[in-house]
């Protein structure tokens, strides 16, 4: 239908110098690096088209608004008292739920297809840059089929019911549903990351347990399961516990609702369970070793989140420079803009190209690429996280007060920006995590140092910086330089997948601002860049 256009000439005053609202970007034909990364890594560019006209559409847009302005509600009790334990969303929100799983979000990397675990980040990325509260029970959901597969007779039942294209939020037992969602809890109050501090109990009931305690968070708590930890006679254990039972509703009582900074569409809840009804997963005592396959999995969404976020900030901001005047220029054409968004997209694309390598060896077939999967995704997720919070702060700043205001989506997104950071392990764990990845796992360094060889001999600034960061550490640093160790690591790892599949002004821009020569601590404070073809390529479809 056509829309007539609103008025510009008002009582007081002509509106003029003001951007027009920006159409949908195509978040697949108006993304140059995101198509040129899918396809050096391998994934399905038909799949993603698709997926990214329905995720990227103005309708999705819409629902995605509707999601955030009607946030979820807990609904403890029925008008007479009886217990619901139950949460409640608006249509848009299950809209996108909807179109996420017919995607195929949680399902392409498990359908033996090339390319499903990048085709996946990719999904991740798109969606992530509209409404990133449906990723987190998404992200889930694709998540757990590997740890599920610790119990054949579990993995019958569940895995079909997680991987359907298809999304069923009905209240019913997972053998009535055509498709199912799975969700994980296990941090407590006194213990966070420190799982084994856990005091969940389970207790066996027959062939099942029953577990007892109290978890500090839950996110997406009307998941048809959950897989979580509790403590039996042989020690920490994974469980999976179904959210409803044949007939009644498992003894999973919901406390509260998180009031979140941002994630606002996505329910995250404490709940306890009063001696709910529990499957065993995996051996008993050995439940971080079952539950960190879903963890691992979960962290490559948290590396490639980022790189969504950033994308969409760095768009709204170069639409306004290209839309508004000042000083008798347009913004885009002043050096200093330039300056800034340019050192801006190289965060974006070192993110997406970090990001996209990792997917690309979770799809790999021999232990090489296995090992440097559990190496790269903790790089890509502690730089690109670290990078998200102040490239969005800086593309906000671009609009000026604007940048502030709910009308546009960057207060959105600036909440969002530290979430992937804290989730799945806060940067202290996640660079304790490298250490110790690298300490047991010989296999990892290897496949590590050969991808970082691969790239040399094509830019001075990252050979240098390469050969610096060898000498500085031959071994494993002390635990006190953990950050620095894996912050100059991760960069070298974005750098060196820059450098074989992007063109040279990003690669070079990249290496040369990050490894090699000097520079100032904000953004923007650079020289040499090529501005042009950098903006070029945030711009391009």
């Amino acid at each position: 239908m056509t829309q007539l256009p609103p008025a510009e000439r008002l009582a007081t005053h002509t509106v003029e110098n003001q951007p027009g609202l920006m159409p949908p970007p195509d978040l697949w034909a108006g993304d140059a690096p995101l198509r040129a990364g899918v396809a050096a890594q391998g994934g399905d560019a038909q799949a993603l088209a698709a997926a990214a006209a329905r995720f990227g559409s103005a309708e999705a847009r819409a629902e995605g608004e509707e999601a955030r302005r009607d946030a979820p509600r807990l609904v403890l009790f029925d008008r007479g008292g009886r217990r619901l334990d139950e949460v409640r969303f608006a249509p848009g929100y299950h809209s996108l739920m909807q179109a996420g799983a017919e995607a195929g979000y949680a399902a392409v990397a498990w359908e033996g297809r090339p390319g499903g675990h990048v085709t996946h980040a990719a999904m991740v990325y798109s969606l992530s840059q509209v409404e990133p509260g449906v990723c987190c029970p998404l992200t889930m959901t694709y998540a757990g089929v590997p740890a599920m597969e610790a119990d054949p007779e579990l993995a019958e039942t569940w895995i079909p019911k997680l991987t359907a294209r298809a999304y069923d939020p009905a209240i019913a037992p997972i053998h009535e549903k055509r498709a199912a969602t799975l969700g994980m809890a296990m941090t407590e109050k006194q213990g966070g990351s420190d799982v084994r501090a856990n005091t969940t109990r389970a207790d066996p009931d027959g062939d099942l347990w029953r577990l007892t305690g109290h978890k500090w968070f839950c996110s997406a708590p009307m998941s048809d399961g959950f897989l979580t930890l509790a403590q039996t006679e042989a020690g920490l254990t994974c469980f999976l516990v179904p959210r409803w039972l044949e007939g009644a509703r498992n003894a999973i009582r919901l406390q509260r609702l998180k009031d979140k900074l941002g994630n606002r569409a996505n329910a995250s809840s404490e709940i306890e369970f009063q001696g709910a009804l529990a499957h065993r997963l995996g051996e008993d005592g050995q439940g971080v070793r079952t539950i960190i396959r879903m963890v691992h999995h979960t962290r490559l969404d948290t590396a490639m989140a980022p790189a969504g976020l950033m994308r969409a900030a760095l768009v709204e901001a170069l639409w306004w420079v290209e839309g508004r005047r000042a000083f008798q220029k347009r913004l885009i054409d002043q050096p200093l803009m330039r300056a800034v968004l340019a050192d801006l997209a190289l965060d974006w694309e070192g993110a997406l190209a970090a990001g996209l390598r990792a997917a690309r060896a979770f799809d790999g077939g021999d232990e090489g690429e296995r090992a440097l999967a559990r190496i790269a995704v903790a790089l890509a997720k502690y730089v690109s996280n670290k990078r998200a919070v102040p490239v969005i702060g800086e593309a906000m700043e671009v609009l000026g007060g604007m940048g502030y205001v709910e009308d546009t989506p960057l207060p959105m997104l600036y909440r969002e920006a530290p979430l992937n950071g804290i989730w799945e392990g806060s940067g202290n764990v996640i660079c304790l995590d490298i250490l110790r990845t690298l300490a047991r796992e010989p296999r990892a360094g290897e496949a590590l140092a050969a991808e970082l060889d691969a790239a040399k001999g094509a830019e001075r600034a990252y050979d240098a910086a390469l050969e610096t960061h060898r000498m500085r550490w031959p071994g494993l640093p002390a635990e006190s330089e953990a950050r620095w160790f894996a912050e100059s690591l991760g960069q070298l790892f974005a750098a060196s997948v820059l450098i074989r599949t992007a063109p040279d002004a990003v690669a070079a821009g990249y290496a040369r601002t990050r490894l090699g020569a000097p520079r100032g601590l904000m953004p923007g404070a650079v020289s040499g860049l090529d501005e042009g073809a950098i903006l070029d390529r945030l711009a391009q479809g």
